[in-house]
């Protein structure tokens, strides 16, 4: 099992951590956790760009886990548009209910501001729309966003076409470079917020070969 999260920590992006209680004041220690909620690594809900009325708390669990293939991006250039192209193999072996997470090693540039806001690696919108139509349950990025984060234009574009159809988007992937195989059980666990329009969440890899039942009951396709 491999954990894809980012640390939350204080001073990154969106997070604030604060003693509230201390052993040696109160008998216990207890912080007071203050999260943007697209911080770190993240679920987007539908809300999140007003696509539907969906929230955070209203996406089931069997949509939070599935099979997913792992596309080494590694040798394009930082701010390149991924296309259908990119994806080679995969985008004749990834099926529907399937998950496809991209590995462009952006996370080992997590802490340079300048590089989070310049040199993001983007889904273009024809890769959008072919994840939409091959029925992709949830599409994993290194990146904190899909889109270019400059451009609201774009951002926009990308987050509604993937939202609209049904794409579960998880942002800020780290560790992807320790996965060594094709094809994963991948999990991405969002907090229980109401009325969320994102959420940071625990998401992993089980790298281990998965069963052809357990496959079936994960898949879209019963």
């Amino acid at each position: 099992m491999i954990d894809l999260t980012l640390p939350l920590q204080s001073g990154m992006r969106g997070v604030e951590i604060e003693a509230k209680r201390t052993v040696k004041r109160d008998g216990w220690n207890a912080s007071t956790y203050h999260l943007y909620s697209h911080s770190g690594t993240h679920m987007d809900a539908p809300l999140h760009f007003g696509c539907t009325d969906q929230t955070i708390d209203e996406i089931p669990l069997e949509r939070c886990i599935g099979l997913a293939w792992v596309a080494d991006l590694t040798h394009l250039p930082s701010r390149s548009i991924i296309t259908v192209e990119d994806l080679g193999k995969f985008a004749e072996q990834l099926e529907p209910g399937h998950s496809l997470i991209l590995r462009t090693g952006w996370s080992k540039h997590v802490n340079d501001p300048d590089y989070y806001r310049n040199e993001l690696h983007r889904i273009g919108p024809a890769l959008a729309t072919w994840c939409v139509e091959r029925q992709v349950k949830m599409l994993g990025v290194e990146a904190p966003s899909v889109a270019d984060v400059n451009s609201l234009e774009e951002l926009t574009a990308i987050h509604r076409i993937l939202l609209t159809g049904n794409v579960i988007i998880v942002e800020g992937l780290a560790n992807l470079d320790q996965i060594n195989q094709d094809q994963i059980l991948f999990a991405a666990l969002p907090l229980r917020i109401k009325d969320g329009d994102g959420s940071p969440c625990r998401a992993v890899a089980l790298t281990n070969p998965v069963p052809d039942s357990v496959a079936y009951l994960l898949s879209d396709r019963k």
